[in-house]
């Protein structure tokens, strides 16, 4: 029995492949008792090319700034 090992990637492919193709977590957290908002983390994380950032800048800066005027 031969073991198959699971093909592995150096890190400037997997760099190559996330600047490509992008990666985006979007984490929203509040921890309340009693109604009393008592702990909030918020965390935005985009990882993209320049040209995928320059695309999408001015929506992303609406949805910010339509973000902040609700709260």
């Amino acid at each position: 029995m031969g073991s198959a090992r699971p093909s592995t990637s150096s890190l400037a492919e997997v760099l190559d492949r996330i600047l490509d193709k992008g990666i985006v977590v979007d984490l929203r957290a509040r921890l309340s008792l009693v109604g009393i908002k008592m702990v909030t983390v918020e965390a935005r994380v985009t990882v993209g090319s320049v040209d995928t950032f320059l695309h999408y800048a001015s929506e992303i800066a609406e949805l910010e700034a339509d973000e902040y005027d609700n709260t």
